[in-house]
């Protein structure tokens, strides 16, 4: 069994793909199912801002996957989350995202699982799709090794063999051609088809109905992988020292923070583990957080910076007929999928008029996506079924087939909250496949305005102590807002109780 001898070796893989659909989930899980099988403690990632892949990971790995994002965060921030989030354990699996250098700018690695393979020193697996073609899949490794020199390409896995013959041929030409080896291949198999990610993904995991596939995809690669050369190209990357790593690497990245809003000139304060203040109070205030199989849309970051700020975190759930806890000071609704448990959210009377006791009373409450769609008055499914939500939002919501958003966004707020003051800016991203519309009369008090690939929008809601929006923000891009919003939820505790900060560090 691999063991951890320094304790800045970190034996670490980045599966990347030559662009999306190309095997790199199959690959991921198939390699963490086989790692853990053999006693291995693995660690996984994932590159870019998806909460879905992520919890593929956690349910192979029996571990929190984190997500690595220099964009919405910074280069120092995804280094620090890595080092300490790989500590202790044989090997960290990193997933792509897109391409291998798929990312928000077409002209440099910003946003890209190239930026990340920078960021960490990470040697990289490239996952190619090889159907009907023999030499030519040399040629697009040799792309891919040309693209960005400094990029440690370290071997290749080729996807959708045909047969044993059709896949020495491609790895005959890959090595001759790029001096690296193939490690290993996976053949055309229709029965690991990755489920439809905006379906019901959570609950089927949580009844075990994807063992199966994760096996499946376990018992393929072994069958074709040379899975001791992967240990040892793993173990091949460099040990991690902040001492001497620059950040000149990822110029593309702190150029591209540069030119953001008035809070991204201090990255140094969004290093989740560092710098960031540990605020006491009298009474700590609580903040409830929806979770289960219709919210589960979380950063473990945003939880854990809320609770380096201060606040204890108490979790519930709605599907399962709980109440919001008695005695909290905040609220957070993440996202997730009540579209599929719409019928349930809406039986739950406890749950809603909860929610609405707490706007009424001016308690924070911050909701995003999923937990956004449950605050208005109404929900209609797929199904065309429509269901009495919150009540709060003065909008109905109409889930549709085809995708309504998804990007990166700069979410600036459009007026001062408990989250953002006016004009700061929070980083994260929008997928959604439903729209919310309010009612003509209604002058909509709009909690951002947001930047995307395709200009400028004013999204959201805020009234009160309520912040809400399709967005899905990641605290770590501005770790201050973490502070304000738990400051006002000690504020909110402190209006009930007469206790609040009593110390600052």
């Amino acid at each position: 069994m691999m063991t951890i001898s320094d304790q800045n070796a970190r034996p670490r893989l980045i599966i990347a793909g030559t662009g999306s659909g190309a095997g790199k989930t199959t690959v991921t899980l198939g390699l963490m199912r086989a790692l853990a099988q053999r006693g291995l403690s693995v660690q996984g990632f994932k590159c870019g801002p998806d909460y879905i892949d992520p919890t593929y990971h956690t349910a192979v790995t029996g571990r929190p996957s984190r997500n690595l994002d220099a964009w919405m965060t910074s280069p120092e921030y995804v280094r620090d989350t890595f080092e300490k989030a790989s500590a202790g354990h044989d090997i960290s699996i990193i997933e792509g995202v897109m391409g291998l250098y798929d990312g928000k700018d077409p002209l440099s690695n910003t946003g890209s699982t190239a930026e990340i393979a920078l960021v960490t020193q990470t040697p990289v697996i490239l996952v190619v799709d090889v159907r009907s073609m023999a030499r030519s899949a040399a040629a697009i490794v040799l792309g891919f090794q040309q693209l960005e020199p400094a990029l440690h390409i370290a071997g290749v896995i080729v996807n959708r063999c045909g047969s044993t013959g059709h896949y020495t041929i491609v790895k005959k030409a890959i090595e001759q051609m790029c001096g690296i080896p193939v490690v290993g291949w996976l053949k055309r198999d229709e029965d690991m088809s990755i489920p439809e990610r905006h379906l019901g993904l959570v609950p089927a995991i949580e009844r075990g109905e994807l063992e199966p596939l994760f096996q499946r995809a376990a018992d393929v690669l072994m069958e074709g992988t040379d899975l001791d050369l992967l240990l040892e190209l793993a173990a091949s990357a460099p040990p991690l020292n902040t001492a001497d790593w620059s950040p000149a690497t990822t110029a593309d990245t702190d150029s591209a923070s540069a030119e953001t809003g008035s809070n991204y000139d201090s990255h140094s304060d969004s290093v989740i583990h560092v710098n960031h203040r540990h605020v006491s109070y009298a009474v700590q205030p609580v903040i409830a957080v929806a979770r289960d199989a219709a919210f589960n849309f979380y950063y473990p970051d945003n939880l854990e910076l809320l609770e380096a700020a201060g606040a204890r975190l108490q979790y519930f759930s709605p599907l399962a007929g709980e109440d919001i806890p008695t005695d909290v000071d905040g609220i957070y609704l993440g996202g997730g999928f009540p579209e599929e448990f719409a019928a349930e959210i809406a039986c739950n009377q406890k749950f809603l008029e909860g929610l609405r006791q707490a706007a009424q009373s001016n308690m924070p409450l911050f909701a995003e996506c999923g937990g956004y769609m449950v605050l208005g008055e109404t929900l209609t499914n797929r199904e065309g079924i429509t269901f009495e939500m919150a009540g709060i939002i003065p909008a109905r919501v109409q889930m549709q087939k085809k995708r309504a958003a998804l990007g990166y966004r700069e979410a600036s707020g459009v007026q001062d909250s408990f989250l953002l003051k006016k004009g700061e800016v929070l980083r994260g991203h929008e997928f959604h496949y439903s729209t919310m519309t309010y009612r003509e009369e209604e002058t909509i008090p709009y909690a951002y305005e947001t930047k995307g690939l395709r200009g400028l929008k004013q999204e959201g809601y805020a009234a009160g102590n309520i912040v809400a929006g399709y967005t899905h923000v990641h605290l770590g891009s501005y770790p201050a807002a973490a502070r304000r919003w738990v400051e006002h939820c000690s504020a909110y505790r402190q209006e009930r109780y007469g206790s609040g900060i009593i110390t600052e560090q």
